[in-house]
């Protein structure tokens, strides 16, 4: 569940904080009249993300049993780059996130309501649809039918629209350079175990060999139904009993991706900005 609240807050505060930069930007520069074809466009991109998150999880309940492992397997393996490129794009470009906006809602001001109702889309958008998918497939992997996960997604959103509600009214301060490095970082080690369980999907899809082929089984030391196991597949999607795929495929992912991450010194410096806005009157 800790795995998946982690995905909820870190991409839900990185959506908070896009919203903080346009709405305080139109309060700070006097133009309210442009507030509610702004929050038109993000209201519209928070439905297309929910209604894509729906049709991914029953869009698929009626395909063959190996038909929705090939897909639930493809899409997690998407998802892993998707994230991974997130999460090193926020890292080195936060920093110009709050000028680019800017210029963008410039534009749009100049052009008209359809275009203010579409920069809001856009930038909302991306980081809806992205995170409707990661979430997906992250559920799915440490789901096993369980509402838990699920649950930890929602409370992780509903902590990130908190602390961006706190941010943009100068209520709260907090290192974000700290904050996206740390979260980025254990984003990447839940990265690591959705890719291990796409790429069990595909062997149980027969789209890969070596089902069969266990690199090792402690499933008598760490029992899935247990507290501990329950809590290792919820933090890391931790499986007792990997296939050798799966583990080498987890390993050249966790590996090199996370030693990259970390040594990438140049810190989201300008993040913070928009939170620290004129709060509205």
């Amino acid at each position: 569940m800790f795995g998946n609240y982690l995905i909820g807050l870190r991409e839900g505060l990185e959506a908070s904080l896009v919203v903080c930069i346009l709405v305080a930007y139109l309060v700070k520069t006097e133009r309210r009249d442009a507030l509610r074809p702004v929050w038109l466009g993000i209201a519209i991109a928070c439905g297309l993300s929910m209604a894509f998150g729906a049709m991914l999880e029953f869009g698929t309940q009626e395909l063959t049993f190996e038909a929705q492992e090939l897909l639930g397997g493809s899409l997690s393996i998407i998802s892993v780059g998707l994230v991974t490129w997130m999460v090193f794009w926020m890292k080195r470009t936060a920093r110009h996130l709050k000028a680019e906006l800017h210029g963008k809602l410039d534009t749009a001001l100049a052009m008209g309501t359809g275009a203010l109702v579409a920069t809001a889309f856009l930038a909302v958008g991306r980081e809806g649809l992205e995170t409707a998918l990661f979430v997906w497939a992250s559920v799915r992997a440490s789901g096993e039918g369980s509402s838990a996960p699920l649950i930890g997604v929602l409370l992780g959103i509903a902590t990130a629209i908190v602390l961006g509600y706190l941010f943009y009214r100068g209520a709260l301060k907090i290192n974000l350079a700290k904050f996206f490095t740390w979260t980025g970082g254990m984003l990447v080690i839940v990265a690591a175990g959705v890719l291990a369980y796409g790429v069990h999907d595909l062997q149980e899809a027969r789209f890969l060999g070596g089902l069969n082929d266990r690199a090792f089984d402690v499933s008598a030391a760490v029992p899935p139904d247990s507290w501990y196991g329950t809590l290792l597949k919820g933090v890391f999607n931790f499986q007792p009993d990997p296939t050798v795929l799966q583990l080498t495929v987890w390993a050249l992912y966790l590996v090199p991706v996370l030693t990259l991450f970390l040594l990438d010194r140049r810190p989201p410096a300008a993040t913070p900005q928009p939170a620290q806005a004129t709060p509205a009157g």
